[in-house]
Parts: structure tokens; C-alpha cells; sequence
């Protein structure tokens, strides 16, 4: 399996960071290692000092595509997650001025979060989902997937014009604004709705 991310997909969360708007999705991978095991808290690694949470919609995999027209996309997911993408913004701050891959800043061990799974069909609109991100009880991100640049299907259309798609891939279609940073002690919880799909402590 892979992990597919894709990087700023929401307007105010390229603004926070004094990016540039894209033209077209931007498109990361992170390999299977990078998978926060459950029930496992997580350790910020000791190459960063700046570790932010970056909450994000998930979409799984269920068969095999390439070329995927945006029209059937629908068809080849049929759960909705969500999930953390943590990024060692120091890290990847040096990378970026050296015009260096982000590998190292959002790929580590750990780096990604992937909480429960439910049916796409409990939701009646998915381009129009509230997800937020509580840190110690207090929201620090919440987002709803209308302000997304780039819908679900149309990433499915994008992504699967350079990767072939397979079964139980995920896709991170994205954070919005209010990325922070994590210390030790915090406790993490994100929800999909009014349905909390994880929860983490950071160590």
C-alpha cells in the first residue's frame, strides 16, 4: 500500500504558510513505515524541535485504477476516514530553501495518522464534511471539505494519471488552516462530523 498526500489544498492553509497557490495539486508520498501503529502514542522525532499536527480527510482505496476519469471516481472508494499528517516544519523549511525533496520532513516513522474508517454512504454530501482537530479539548483546526481546491473525485482523476491505484492505498486530500505545534503531553483528537476518529497522545 501507499500513502498518497496531497499539499495545499485549501486556500487559508497556503496563506498561513506564505505559499504559493498551485496550479495543480501537489502530490507527496509517504511509505507504509510512516504509519502511526494503534493504540501507540506518538514521539516527536529527535531531528525536529517544530512537529505540527495537520489534520486531513482520507479516502481508501478498493480497486485497482489508472487513468480514472473524475466520473467514476466515486466508484473506486467506499470509506471515509481521517487522519494526521505531521510534518517536522524545521525540517522541511531547510529542505524546501535548498530545493530538496520534503521526504525526510513528512515521511518519518510515525509521521501518519490514520484513524477509524466509516461508509461514505453515512455522509449525504462529501463535498460538504466539517472536520475538526482538538488539541487538549480546545479546537485548534476545523475545516469542511467544500473548501477543498481540489475535490475528492477530481484528486482520484489527478493522482491516478502518475500512480496506478490499489487496494487499500490512502489518499490525504489535504489540511486546512490552523496548523500548530505539538509538545509533549498533548492529547490529540480528531473528529469527522460529530464522530471522534481518533485519538493520540504525544510523547
Amino acid at each position: 500500500m501507499k500513502l498518497i498526500c496531497i499539499g495545499r489544498n485549501y486556500t487559508k492553509h497556503i496563506e498561513e504558510l506564505e505559499n504559493e497557490k498551485p496550479t495543480d495539486p501537489v502530490v507527496f508520498l509517504k511509505p507504509d513505515t510512516a504509519i502511526l501503529l494503534k493504540k501507540q502514542p506518538f514521539f516527536i522525532p529527535d531531528f525536529s524541535d517544530e512537529v505540527h499536527h495537520e489534520v486531513e480527510v482520507l479516502v481508501k482505496i478498493n480497486r485497482v485504477g489508472k487513468y480514472i476519469d473524475k466520473k467514476f471516481a466515486h466508484k473506486y472508494y467506499n470509506e471515509i476516514g481521517l487522519g494526521i499528517d505531521f510534518t517536522a516544519r524545521d525540517l522541511q523549511a531547510k529542505l524546501k530553501e535548498k530545493g530538496l525533496p520534503w521526504e525526510k520532513a513528512k515521511a518519518f516513522d510515525g509521521a501518519a495518522v490514520i484513524g477509524k474508517w466509516l461508509p461514505k454512504e453515512q455522509f449525504s454530501d462529501l463535498n460538504n464534511m466539517n472536520f475538526s482537530l482538538q488539541k487538549n479539548d480546545e479546537v485548534v483546526q476545523q475545516g469542511n471539505t467544500s473548501h477543498m481546491l481540489w475535490k475528492i473525485d477530481e484528486l482520484i482523476e489527478y493522482v491516478s494519471k502518475y500512480f496506478t491505484l490499489k487496494i487499500g492505498d490512502i489518499i490525504f486530500t489535504g489540511t486546512p488552516a490552523g496548523v500548530g505545534k505539538v509538545v509533549a503531553n498533548d492529547k490529540i483528537k480528531g473528529f469527522l462530523e460529530d464522530k471522534e476518529l481518533f485519538s493520540i497522545t504525544i510523547k
